[in-house]
Formats: structure tokens, C-alpha cells, sequence
């Protein structure tokens, strides 16, 4: 089975549509977000509508459940000053422009969603959906988090020997296997952070014999996208970040 696995688009339409027509051209079996939907670019409602339109199944990011749930902040961590600056204009601008029905579909999102690509009653490796982590989804899955973190979130979660472990929110794709678990960071969709200013996602085929894994990089219109920025009313550095693939 060939699944896709998209997260953090982060209100960028371009972006997600550029994606979607990829895995359109993949033969795949299904595709899940795993959250962070909205935030930072200028089309909230649009992304939050043609998830729902193509009834892709997700859980919730830390920017979807505090904007559903009216919290005062994304519960986003930044070691920059401007950064912080920018997160907490993007997060009003944000709040205010969900609309009550797409406010409602993010607060009914899940925290983790369970899979079974091979059936439920057949040997065969879970794939398991978090945003951040195992305990919240506002903690950042590092690549360089060491074995001990790990072990602990792959404990919480009850994996197995075999099973995969996706998740987002740092914004950067990488892949790991601790004591027989395969961890798996998507990338993002819409805010890539790895200086490859192309929309990122995994793809993950499951089989008897076990995983393989793979991190398309998509080109789509990134102009079109700082440009909405621009014209939203949003910061301008969001803009550039986007054309940096991380950096202002």
C-alpha cells in the first residue's frame, strides 16, 4: 500500500494545490495531513475547505487546536526576537479570519490517528499520526533529539518493532529507526524551514517485506504566495521566508 502524508501547509493555497496534483500523478492508496493547516499564509479557509472538499482524514497541529480553541498564542517556539514578533501578528490576523464552520472542523480534529495499512486483523506494522509529539502537540520532534526522547515518545505511543512513527512541525523531512521503529518527518507542505524553498512531504510504502520512504520536493508558485502575504495585511518577511525556505 502507497500512502501520502502532508503537514504543515500553514495556510499556503498554492502550495497545497501543487502537492496534491503530485500525488495525483503517484498511484496512491490515500493521503493524511497531519496538521498545521492554518497560520502564516493569507488562504485559512481556502486550505481548511479543500482538505474537507477532498476528504483527506488528519489529526490536529498546535496552530489548529489554538485557534480553534481561542488560545492566546500558537504555542509556537522561536529563538529570534522577530520571529516571535511575526508569529504572534500572523496568529491574530489568523484567529480572526477562520471562519465559526472551519473553526468547528479544527477543533474536531484528532490529536493522533492509528493505521493499519496491511488490515487490522493481519501481521503487519502500524503507522502511527502525531503533530509534534507524543505528549503535545507543541513539542518539536528534532532530528537531533536523542535516543532517550525518542524512547520515551515511542513508549507513550505504544509502538512496536516495525511500526512507523510520522509527525511534522519542525518543518524539515528526516527519517530515523530507533530499536526498530521508523520515525518520520514529513517536511512541510507550505513553510519549509531546510532552505529549499519547495513544498516537502512523505511518501510511504507498506509491504510485507516492510518500508520504504520517500521526501518529493515540489516547485509551485511561490510569488503568487509572498505576494498574498503582502496583500492580506500580513508581515512581509513572512513573504521572504517562504522564498528562503526558512530564513528573513
Amino acid at each position: 500500500m502507497r500512502l501520502a502524508f502532508i503537514s504543515d501547509i500553514h495556510g499556503n493555497l498554492p502550495a497545497l494545490d501543487a502537492v496534491l496534483t503530485d500525488i495525483a500523478t503517484r498511484h496512491i492508496d490515500a493521503t493524511y495531513h497531519l496538521g498545521d493547516l492554518v497560520g502564516y499564509g493569507p488562504w485559512p479557509n481556502e486550505v481548511i475547505e479543500r482538505i474537507r472538499a477532498e476528504g483527506i482524514a488528519g489529526i490536529a497541529g498546535n496552530y489548529d487546536t489554538t485557534v480553534a480553541l481561542g488560545h492566546d498564542t500558537c504555542g509556537c517556539q522561536h529563538d529570534d526576537p522577530r520571529h516571535k514578533v511575526l508569529s504572534a501578528a500572523s496568529y491574530r490576523w489568523t484567529s480572526a479570519q477562520v471562519t465559526p464552520s472551519n473553526r468547528r472542523f479544527l477543533a474536531s480534529l484528532p490529536f493522533r490517528l492509528d493505521l493499519r495499512p496491511l488490515g487490522g486483523h493481519a501481521a503487519g506494522p502500524a503507522v502511527i499520526l502525531v503533530h509534534g509529539a507524543a505528549t503535545l502537540n507543541t513539542v518539536y520532534w528534532r532530528e537531533d533529539r536523542n535516543d532517550r526522547f525518542c524512547r520515551k515518545m515511542i513508549a507513550r505511543l505504544g509502538a512496536r518493532d516495525g511500526d512507523a512513527i510520522l509527525f511534522g512541525h519542525t518543518h524539515k523531512p528526516w527519517t530515523r529507526t530507533v530499536d526498530g521503529r521508523v520515525l518520520i518527518n514529513t517536511g512541510s507542505v507550505g513553510r519549509p524551514k531546510d532552505g529549499d524553498p519547495r513544498g516537502s512531504y512523505a511518501l510511504l510504502e507498506v509491504g510485507p517485506e516492510g518500508l520504504d520512504i520517500g521526501f518529493p520536493r515540489v516547485t509551485y508558485d511561490v510569488a503568487r504566495a509572498a505576494e498574498a502575504i503582502v496583500a492580506a495585511g500580513l508581515p512581509t518577511e513572512l513573504g521572504v521566508f517562504l522564498k528562503t525556505g526558512g530564513s528573513l
